[in-house]
């Protein structure tokens, strides 16, 4: 009998020499699939100074189901010192299986779970928990709203002071459309049968693109959770879409949210044309009142009578405002603005935050001031602060003086952590200066940092950070590392992540043209990864898209699973890379367009990467 071919049953292109090197490529990628990542945190401080509470999440992939799992792990913090912190974990972690958002309430004494429905006819679930229970769980029907928007940028989950009410923002209800078939309008009472070829619903509607494919417009809502009534925030046109709703202090306008407009800015399109990773899409700022108050006391004006609720625009000189936030004592509306790439046409740019002196009485009569805190920062000189990058803020963003917010942003290929001054306008670095790891804020206690640190060979790590009030130098932390209960990674990740190195290059800007901008002649950067036998190794050449975002030095898992097979890795911020300033943004009839010689700049390393290696 003739034997089998050794290479019978193999994928076409295989061979046996290459089963095992699949294999063993495949091993390697579980064993960096399996380290966690970690998410938000949360800190709830207590009457005790020196002690307080933490809730980290973290994430970890499951290949076999194709799935993210979600945990919570539970922390108490003391602080034996004004430079010492000690971390108590607790020993297992709590699985969040089928929770879309997990959102304290401000005290820390209940904790609102979010399960959105995994069909057309399930409901809504909202769990309400107190310290021992579950205190109430509102089922909310499709008739009344879809799925919560848990996305971090439409999403808006925001409670009350009283921790009563819960303000969010999830699909609206399925609306009604009148059904045509092949012999024109179905009439009502007629079934499925009388339609013979095809049939259709109403005018097709845009969505937000990508991720927001299958989503219906988001829509503003408040909950009791005690009644475990919704009521729906009416007045909104449907020709803008809601999110990032939060609280206004002692007002009768009670909510504040952003709204984005169909109209698309520059290019005057009245379609959508998609959002995600796209700032240049027209938004405002808006007040309205409470669903839940008595319509007596809702505010009218002679334009806004009737079933539908007052709408105030906050913002309607800025072309964009967005991640609102009310300073602790009320005094202050604090937002981002990102004005530069709506106004240029550029998916994303320099941001810029602006302050309203929200009114002590609560009314909002007549137009609201709106004033700069951090403008849109033009052209920096190398070595300089280049301006907000701003893709998140925290929900309580301030420190103890309740002027002085903390916040993430890119700084080059780096992410840095900014302290702002809203009343001075003062920014400083907080994350280390002469660091080339990124770094992120987490959360808050009181006047110290939790964050996170990591860089392209280093695994993700927490410190802690105290500033440093000894010292003459101005906005100078401490930081120490936290133990945490992650486990070792397995002793050939840790080899491999032990063997590479990386750094930060400056690449100048070789004979730049007297047509570019001043910024664009600086030099940009690239980050350049490589191991013990770098100079016989083959090197990828890493190009971020947009082209107006940044790759930057934080642990990525795709990039440690390339550099782990034997690659060097060139990753380049070429120019109008974020991170920069604002160099290259301008508006004509087309839109956004960059210089030809910047097309030269950026082609520019896939030589150096020869040079390099």
């Amino acid at each position: 009998m003739a034997s089998a071919h050794p290479s019978q049953g193999l994928p076409s292109g295989m061979d046996p020499s290459m089963v095992d090197e699949y294999a063993s490529q495949s091993k390697l990628l579980q064993e960096f699939v399996k380290i966690p990542s970690i998410g938000k945190a949360w800190v709830f401080t207590s009457k005790d100074e020196n002690a307080s509470r933490a809730m980290v999440s973290v994430s970890q992939s499951d290949l076999l189901a194709n799935k993210k799992r979600s945990f919570l792990l539970n922390t108490h913090i003391s602080k034996s010192s004004s430079k010492s912190v000690s971390f108590q974990w607790s020993p297992f972690p709590v699985e969040m299986s089928g929770v879309s958002a997990v959102v304290p309430s401000p005290s820390g004494k209940k904790l609102l779970l979010v399960r959105n429905a995994e069909d057309d006819d399930s409901p809504t679930k909202l769990e309400i928990w107190g310290p021992c229970q579950l205190e109430n769980e509102i089922h909310v029907a499709r008739s009344v709203h879809g799925s919560l928007y848990a996305d971090g940028w439409f999403e808006g989950i925001s409670w009350n002071q009283e921790e009563t009410l819960i303000a969010y923002v999830a699909e609206e209800p399925p609306q009604p459309k009148p059904e045509f078939n092949d012999s024109g309008y179905k009439k009502e009472g007629s079934s499925q049968k009388d339609f013979r070829s095809w049939k259709g619903q109403g005018d097709i509607e845009d969505s937000w693109g990508e991720t927001y494919s299958n989503k219906r417009i988001p829509a503003l809502f408040v909950a009791n959770i005690s009644s475990g009534e919704v009521r729906a925030l009416k007045g909104i046109p449907r020709s803008l879409s809601a999110g990032q709703v939060i609280w206004a202090p002692s007002s009768s306008y009670s909510l504040v949210f952003v709204a984005w407009s169909d109209d698309n800015g520059f290019q005057e399109t009245p379609r959508k044309l998609g959002i995600k990773y796209c700032y240049n899409r027209p938004c405002a700022l808006y007040a309205a009142a409470d669903p839940f108050k008595e319509e007596a006391d809702k505010p009218s004006t002679d334009s806004n009578k009737g079933d539908t609720a007052a709408l105030v625009k906050l913002t309607a000189d800025l072309s964009s405002a967005f991640f609102p936030r009310f300073s602790p004592d009320g005094k202050y509306l604090v937002f981002i603005s990102a004005k530069s790439a709506v106004d240029s046409g550029a998916h994303n740019a320099t941001n810029s935050m602006h302050k309203i002196d929200w009114p002590t009485d609560g009314k909002l009569e007549g137009s609201l001031s709106v004033s700069d805190v951090v403008p849109t920062v033009m052209s920096p000189q190398d070595g300089c602060f280049p301006g907000m990058y701003c893709s998140g803020l925290l929900r309580f963003p301030w420190l103890s003086d309740g002027r002085t917010m903390i916040l993430s942003s890119a700084w080059g290929s780096k992410e840095v952590i900014l302290s702002i001054n809203v009343a001075s306008g003062e920014v400083s670095r907080v994350s280390p200066q002469d660091s080339d790891y990124s770094w992120n804020v987490l959360a808050l206690d009181n006047n110290n940092i939790l964050a996170v640190s990591s860089s392209l060979v280093t695994l993700p790590q927490m410190y802690y950070g105290f500033e440093d009030s000894h010292t003459d130098k101005p906005c100078q932390w401490d930081w120490q590392e936290i133990s945490s209960p992650f486990p070792k990674p397995s002793d050939k990740v840790s080899s491999l992540l032990a063997d590479h190195k990386f750094s930060v290059i400056k690449i100048p800007v070789s004979n730049p043209s007297d047509k570019l901008p001043d910024g664009a002649k600086l030099p940009f950067e690239a980050i350049f990864v490589s191991g013990k036998d770098s100079a016989s190794s083959p090197t990828i050449v890493v190009l971020h898209g947009g082209p107006h975002s940044v790759y930057p030095s934080s642990y990525s898992r795709s990039l440690a699973f390339l550099y782990a097979q034997g690659y060097n890795l060139l990753v380049v911020n070429y120019r109008t890379a974020l991170g920069e300033g604002d160099h290259c943004s301008k508006k004509n009839g087309e839109g956004y367009q960059r210089p030809k010689e910047e097309h030269m700049v950026m082609l520019r390393g896939l030589e150096i990467c020869y040079s390099i290696s």
